[in-house]
This record gives C-alpha cells, structure tokens and sequence, in this order.
C-alpha cells in the first residue's frame, strides 16, 4: 500500500512548468468570470427591481393622493388640487362621517353595483365557459369560422355596438332593468378566447375517459375539466369584475330610474350645474375601490397562475 501510493506524484510534479503556468491562467480566468457573471446578475437583479419599484409607484401615488384627499375639504382640493402630504392641522374625518350618516342614496348605488356585478361575472364565466369548451373539445363544422368571429369581435369598439343593442333592448321592452344592463356582456369574446386557450392545455384523453366511465358530457366539465380551470374562472372573475364594477356608460343609456342607479351613475350625479359635492365624491370613490381591491388580494395567487396558464398554453 505504501510504494503503491508512493508512485502517485503530485499535479505539480506531473506537468512541465509551463502546463502549470498554464493551468494557473485557466483557473484565473474561470474565477474573473464567475466573479464578472455574478456583478452582472446583481446588476441586472438591481435593475429590475429598481424598475418594478418606479411602476409600483406610479400606480401607488393616484391612491395615497386619493385617500390624502378623503380628509381634505373640497373647496380645498378644487382650489390647490390634490396632494400627497397631510396637512393634519386641517384634515377632518367629516367626509368619512357624512359617508355613512349622511350619503343620501350612496349606499343604494353600492348595493345595486353589487348586485350587478355578481350577477353578471356568475352569467358570464358560466356561459363563455360552457362556449370556449365547445371550440376547445369538440369538432364541429364552420367551428373555425364561428371561432374567428369571436375574434373579430374583439376588435370591435363596444361604442360601435350600444346603438344597436339599445335600439334591441328598447324593442325588447327590457329599458330600465338589469337584464338589459347585463344581457349584452353574458357571451364575453375575450373571456371565451381566454378559456378557450386554457382549456386546449388539458389533455382531451381526460374527456375519452370519463366517457368511457360513463360520465355524461355535463359531468365530464363540471366534474373532470372545472376542478382544472379554478385558476382561469378565478382569473376572469377579478377581470369581468372589475369591468362590470366601473362601467358607465352602458348602464347610463340602459337606466332610468334614479333607485336603480349603479355606482359609477350615482357619482356622476353629484356633479350638477347647481353645486358639486366634491366630498362625498371623492370619498365614495375611494371607498369603491375598496370590494376591487380586496377581490384581488384574496385571489391574487389564483390570478396570477390563471393569467400564466393561459399565455402559454394551447
């Protein structure tokens, strides 16, 4: 053991001097540039969060100016505008005390926007879902033209569109009701587009089982396909949500009747030639933000993946 270990010679000793040499360089060299890849993954690191931070800040600022603004007289923010330090010499809570004492049909407005909005995301996941699994799944004729219609109406402006649906809604005696508000918006093209695309991403071998179970076609997607697109339904939730929750214009040509106001009309109305309640406006919006924001932070991880899910796949 001991002359067998004795012919083993050092690396040294094994290479000429300039084989050493030489080793040394490559050693060197591969040390200045893991050290040289490593700066410039800290750089690049520092750089984008440097960036996100920028972007995080403009979207953060238009609130915190808002809210700063919750405390401020009005007459006070029509005069200086909005700004992004509290003066706490001046700053009140009378806005927020007069928000829920005395708001007048505020909280109407927030109820009937409420109602609205649950009612049309529920009508509207359901419906594009059910359609976007028949182009995904099935094959059928004209299904390649039906599904370029669908695209093409994506790419048509929703104000092209009101004249005619409220001509059909007049015509259907359904002015002045929520069906008329929610019925054009029930077949959503880019939420059809959305799952149709997520759901190419599941293998159709999934819907050849569970027919060769016997599971009945509405069994296969409530009870093989849905449990796998609770990213996409939550992902869509939050987008025709928040949509449905701020739309004005087509509510406004639909209603009539002051009680069925939604939100977005109720604010509107407290700007009148006669006085403008600037106080109660900018805290009723602030306060409106508010179902939004918690919707999103409590599916904000579902959001995320669904929105992913549905970039790549398919």
């Amino acid at each position: 053991m001991t002359a067998s270990s004795s012919q083993v010679k050092p690396l040294d000793a094994r290479l000429s001097g300039d084989e050493v040499t030489e080793v040394g360089k490559n050693g060197r060299q591969m040390s200045d540039e893991g050290r040289a890849h490593r700066r410039r993954s800290i750089g690049r690191t520092a750089l984008l969060v440097a960036l996100f931070a920028a972007l995080a800040a403009l979207v953060l600022i238009p609130f915190w100016a808002i809210f700063v603004a919750t405390f401020q007289d009005g007459n006070m923010i029509v005069r200086y505008g909005l700004n992004l330090g509290i003066d706490f010499a001046t700053a009140s809570f009378d806005n927020w005390v007069a928000l829920f004492t005395d708001s007048g049909s505020y909280f109407r407005w927030f109820f009937n926007s409420t109602v609205v909005t649950l009612l049309q995301v529920v009508l509207t996941l359901a419906i594009s879902s059910f359609v976007a699994y028949g182009f995904a799944m099935y094959e059928f004729r004209f299904k390649s033209a039906l599904f370029v219609s669908v695209i093409l109406l994506m790419s048509v402006p929703f104000e092209m569109l009101m004249l005619p649906l409220y001509i059909q809604i007049n015509d259907m005696q359904l002015q002045d009701t929520y069906t008329a508000v929610i019925l054009p918006f029930l077949a959503h093209a880019v939420t059809i587009m959305f799952f149709r695309q997520y759901l190419r991403g599941i293998p159709k071998e999934i819907v050849e089982a569970g027919r060769l179970d016997g599971v009945s076609e509405i069994g296969i997607f409530f009870r093989l396909i849905l449990p796998l697109t609770k990213p996409a339904f939550a992902a869509m939730a939050i987008l025709n949500g928040m949509g449905s929750w701020n739309n004005f214009l087509w509510p406004l040509l639909a209603l009539r009747s002051p009680d069925k106001y939604t939100l977005p009309i109720g604010l509107n109305t407290l700007l009148t030639p006669y006085g403008n309640n600037y106080e109660l406006l900018i805290v009723g919006s602030f306060f409106s933000m508010i179902p939004i924001f918690i919707l999103f932070m409590l599916f904000q991880r579902f959001f995320i993946e669904g929105m992913t899910a549905g970039a790549v796949k398919g």
